[in-house]
């Protein structure tokens, strides 16, 4: 089964970098993690859970654990479109300050260039339905993997694979 899960997460990261990108320019990362970085992913998100007092990255955590194969997306260098549309909150792209560092990511961000990223996510997992691949993206997965230098970028999300009976991602406790 892991096998078939690691094809359908590459055609997923084939999905995803092929997505559109505000005016043609991809700041997007993807990468694929399986076997013991998927295993110490999980364990570091019930570390933090414990430890931050934050809700469900126990619960997260689990479902990583039980999961193959996690895909990684994130947004690296994001340089502002250049629209001066005001969405990220200042009325010229050249009054976005350089990126701070949050308490989980960084920003801020061009609200185009994470539209991009949300499209990204998108184009991946409607590929994962169409192999019938279980998924969920999960922010919290990005939290750790993006602590722990798995992949390098100001957001990261991860989305998750399995292929068992029942959808684990959903009905969760």
């Amino acid at each position: 089964m892991k096998d078939a899960l690691l094809l359908a997460a590459q055609l997923m990261v084939v999905s995803a970098r092929t997505a559109p990108k505000a005016a043609g320019r991809d700041f997007v990362e993807i990468k694929i993690i399986e076997g013991e970085d998927v295993k110490k992913l999980a364990r570091e998100m019930h570390e933090y859970g414990k430890t931050t007092g934050k809700a469900n990255f126990d619960r997260d955590g689990k479902n990583v654990e039980d999961s193959e194969v996690v895909i990684l997306i994130s947004l690296k260098d994001a340089k502002p479109v250049g629209l001066n549309c005001g969405a990220c909150g200042y009325s010229e792209c050249a009054q976005l300050p350089e990126f701070i560092e949050g308490p989980e990511f960084k920003g801020p961000i061009c609200a185009w260039r994470l539209m991009d990223l949300g499209i990204a996510m998108g184009s991946a997992v409607k590929t994962a339905s169409l192999l019938n691949v279980d998924n969920r993206i999960m922010y919290r997965i990005g939290v750790l993997a993006r602590k722990m230098g798995l992949i390098e970028g100001e957001v990261v999300v991860g989305i998750p694979l399995s292929a068992t009976g029942k959808n684990i991602y959903f009905d969760r406790k």
